[in-house]
Parts: structure tokens; sequence; C-alpha cells
């Protein structure tokens, strides 16, 4: 409960940060008008920031778990060390999906 207390402070937190941003789109002349926000802090770049951090948090959290899970029960029957080493493995591709999602928001 604790740590959904804090994931929900930081949301509310960045949110609050990033209202000031301004969106893209045209001003009244039809030009166009830059998604950069007043400090230069492009949009996309926010949002791949944001794509990239959480996915690196959700990972961290299931790899706690897994590897806490993991050393249990390998105290108990060794010859498990290679399930736990591809379950430890396993969330680690959601970053590279991540990472992915970055990529293609900011091409």
């Amino acid at each position: 409960m604790r740590t959904k207390s804090i994931l929900l402070l930081v949301l509310g937190l960045l949110l609050f940060q990033l209202a000031p941003l301004s969106a893209s789109g045209t001003s009244e002349n039809g030009s166009a008008v830059s998604k950069t926000a007043e400090h230069g802090i492009s949009l996309d770049a926010v949002a791949a920031a944001i794509a990239i951090g959480a996915c690196g948090i959700a990972t961290a959290m299931a790899q706690a778990r897994i590897g806490a899970a993991g050393v249990g029960a390998i105290a108990e029957k060794p010859e498990v060390i290679g399930r736990v080493m591809i379950l430890m493995a396993l969330p680690e591709t959601v970053v590279i999906l991540g990472f992915v999602v970055a990529a293609l928001i900011l091409t």
C-alpha cells in the first residue's frame, strides 16, 4: 500500500511539473508552433523519459520479488538455479520494450 502511495505522489508531482509545457499546433497566422517549453525541453523527450523510467521502475520491482523468491528456492533445491536465472531475465524485456517505445517517440 505504501509503494502505491509513493508512486501516486511521484506521478502527481510529475504531472504538476509538466502542466506549463506547451503543446504543438498552429498559431493564428498559420505557422507551426514548436513543442518545446520555455526551458527548451521537448515534449517528445519528456515522453521518452517517462517511457524508459516507468519501464525501469516496473522491472526493478519485479526483479526484487523474483530475486528474493529465487534465492529461497535455490537454498531449498539447488537444481532450480537455471529456472531462476531465466525468470530473472524475463523482466528485462520490459525495459527493452521501453527503449523501443522511446526510440519510436523520438523519431
